[in-house]
C-alpha cells in the first residue's frame, strides 16, 4: 500500500467553494484504478508552523491510499496533470498544494492481552 498525501492551504474566503469542489474531485479520483480510499483531515495551524502572517488560512490534508507504486505512477502519468490543472484554473493563486508519497516500513498494532485473570 502507498499513501499519496496532498497538503492544501486555502484562502478562507474561498474555503466553502473549494470544499464543495473538492468533495466530487476526491470521489472522481477514487474511481481511478488502484485507489483504495481517502481521508480528509484538517490541520492545526499552530502545529503546522503557521505564523501570524499566514495564520488565517484553512489547512487540509487529503491522504489517498493506493494499491501499490504502479497505481500511483499510472495516476501521476495519466490523470494528475489534468486534475491539478482543473483546480488551478478554477481557483488560481488562492490556494497552495504540496504533495508527498509515504510507503509503510512497518505497521504496528497494540498488543492485547486476551487471557483471563
Amino acid at each position: 500500500m502507498i499513501i499519496y498525501e496532498v497538503n492544501l492551504t486555502v484562502d478562507p474566503d474561498i474555503a466553502d467553494e473549494y470544499a464543495a469542489w473538492l468533495k466530487p474531485h476526491i470521489a472522481h479520483i477514487l474511481e481511478i484504478d488502484g485507489f483504495l480510499g481517502a481521508e480528509w483531515f484538517e490541520r492545526d495551524a499552530a502545529a503546522d508552523g503557521a505564523t501570524s502572517r499566514g495564520g488565517d488560512k484553512v489547512r487540509w490534508t487529503i491522504q489517498y491510499r493506493l494499491r501499490d507504486r504502479a497505481a500511483l505512477e499510472a495516476y501521476q502519468r495519466d490523470h494528475a496533470p489534468t486534475l491539478i490543472h482543473e483546480g488551478q484554473a478554477r481557483f488560481g493563486g488562492r490556494f497552495r498544494a504540496s504533495r508527498r508519497v509515504l510507503e509503510p516500513m512497518k505497521i504496528f498494532s497494540p498488543s492485547r492481552n486476551t487471557g483471563s485473570g
